[in-house]
């Protein structure tokens, strides 16, 4: 994949709570990193929501506040929608997608398998296209999607449930909403089945910015990485169903604003804040 992908936690588009952020941060370098900027043609896929109309009207006009406004919605509710020639005409025109919360299941068996996803992977082959995801729009984007596993569940084996997500990212699974719903204890067991995936948990108002095997941490929040490779012992194949695990050596990594991570390398480049202006 030469393309960038913008994979977001959610409530991007409410007011954060740190005055010195700007609610926009990441609404605004979605537009600042598409290929025409402002006058990028930017389609909004509503595929997740359950409601989707709504939804489109609200980013709609999130997007003209910004100065984007040569957008459209590509409402698909079904898979024939995803095969109409219009909207396969309106995603080859387009320089940016951004796909809105709601259910990445709803997302992934609307257009898994189409002609319209067919060709959103040919135009990821574009270094200068973004698909941008939202909650429901990043999680599909991993390689493995994790579609259910509540905090209070999720640290016992075989409490969580995955399938195979869009795949625009490789070697990489996204969890979403990771702090205020208490989601870590899932990505574990995610990471120590396995190990060759990295975990991604992300904060709301906290977005990763993916291109040329670099992920930037962009927003106030934290993103929250697990390595699996360093593990070295896990209880994993021992425990029935249903049984706490154990796990020793994962690492972890915390990014927050500006931090750049390797995927090459797998190491973290911590970057310090710029200067408050005076």
């Amino acid at each position: 994949m030469k393309g960038k992908v913008l994979a977001i936690g959610g409530a991007e588009n409410q007011k954060s709570s740190r005055d010195r952020f700007s609610d926009t941060t990441i609404l605004e370098r979605f537009i600042s990193e598409s290929r025409l900027k402002k006058r990028s043609r930017i389609e909004i896929i509503t595929s997740a929501s359950s409601i989707p109309e709504e939804m489109g009207r609200d980013y709609l006009k999130a997007f003209a506040k910004l100065g984007a406004e040569n957008c459209g919605v590509l409402v698909m509710e079904s898979r024939t929608d995803a095969e109409n020639p219009k909207i396969l005409k309106r995603l080859k025109d387009a320089d940016a997608v951004f796909a809105t919360g709601g259910s990445q299941l709803a997302l992934t068996s609307t257009i898994g398998g189409t002609a319209f996803y067919a060709l959103l992977i040919e135009k990821l082959e574009d270094s200068d296209f973004l698909y941008a995801g939202t909650s429901a729009g990043a999680a599909a984007a991993s390689e493995i999607m994790i579609i259910e596993g509540g905090s209070t569940e999720a640290a016992y084996k075989g409490e969580v449930i995955a399938t195979t997500g869009l795949r625009l990212i490789n070697n990489i699974v996204f969890d979403t909403h990771f702090i205020e719903r208490g989601r870590i204890a899932r990505l574990f067991e995610v990471v120590v089945s396995n190990p060759n995936i990295l975990g991604v948990g992300l904060e709301e108002n906290t977005a990763l910015l993916i291109h040329r095997d670099k992920m930037e941490a962009i927003g106030p929040g934290m993103a929250i990485l697990l390595d699996g490779r360093t593990i070295s012992k896990s209880n994993l194949l021992e425990v029935v169903t249903g049984a706490p695990l154990s796990i020793e050596n994962m690492t972890l990594h915390l990014m927050s604003q500006h931090d750049i991570f390797n995927l090459k390398t797998m190491q973290l480049d911590i970057k310090s804040p710029p200067e408050a202006e005076v």
